[in-house]
């Protein structure tokens, strides 16, 4: 089995090597050109960021700077926007569903490491892949690590680390990240109010 593939599946691989390296320095001088480009210079970082990722749909928006591993195992759904400084260690895939948005400096890692020394310091290391569902909201600061799921319509507050899965329809924050509560119909009819008076404004 490669190291590709063994990445991919979880199992303990090597990252440094040739077959991996390549594979990371290709996407490395987007990322250089993307997070250098002109900030107005929009129709260029949105070919780089389309060449970077593993999928993509509409409505893309990737403040720079912005770093990955791969980002080719990086997949975005529709109307995805992150903000400044975010980090995508996508040595396993992440998976980010629709209407998605991203405070500064989230990190989503992948990544991991073995707890035994002797293992650790060969330099094998592996990957579980991050899954996020529809109308997730993350805010600045958070860290998701290895393996986790976060379920549709939630949000997770700043500067969490969440290190198991979050259901859906909920408010989640601390470290470690917990539920604090239900996303309710009481919400909804307070936020559909204030969006009504914003509307009768103008």
């Amino acid at each position: 089995m490669s190291q590709l593939k063994r990445m991919l599946s979880g199992e303990l691989y090597m990252a440094e090597g040739e077959e991996l390296g390549k594979i990371r320095d290709n996407m490395l001088d987007k990322l250089y050109q993307y997070n250098h480009a002109h900030y107005n210079n929009h129709k260029l970082r949105d070919e780089l960021i389309k060449e970077i990722l593993g999928g993509y749909k509409d409505k893309l928006k990737i403040t720079p700077p912005v770093y990955f591993d791969y980002g080719k195992h990086t997949f975005v759904g529709k109307n995805f926007y992150a903000n400044f400084d975010c980090i995508f260690l996508d040595v396993n895939t992440i998976t980010i569903g629709d209407n998605v948005m991203f405070g500064p400096r989230v990190g989503l890692y992948t990544a991991g490491h073995p707890i035994d020394k002797d293992v650790r310091i060969t330099g094998l290391e592996y990957g579980l892949p991050i899954t996020i569902g529809n109308n997730v909201w993350i805010g600045g600061n958070v860290v998701v690590m290895p393996g986790v799921h976060i379920g549709d319509n939630t949000i997770i507050g700043s500067g969490s680390v969440v290190t198991k899965d979050i259901p859906s329809d909920v408010i989640a924050a601390g470290n470690p990240c917990k539920v604090i509560r239900k996303i309710t119909t009481e919400d909804k009819i307070y936020w559909e109010g204030k969006k009504k008076i914003y509307e009768e404004s103008f």
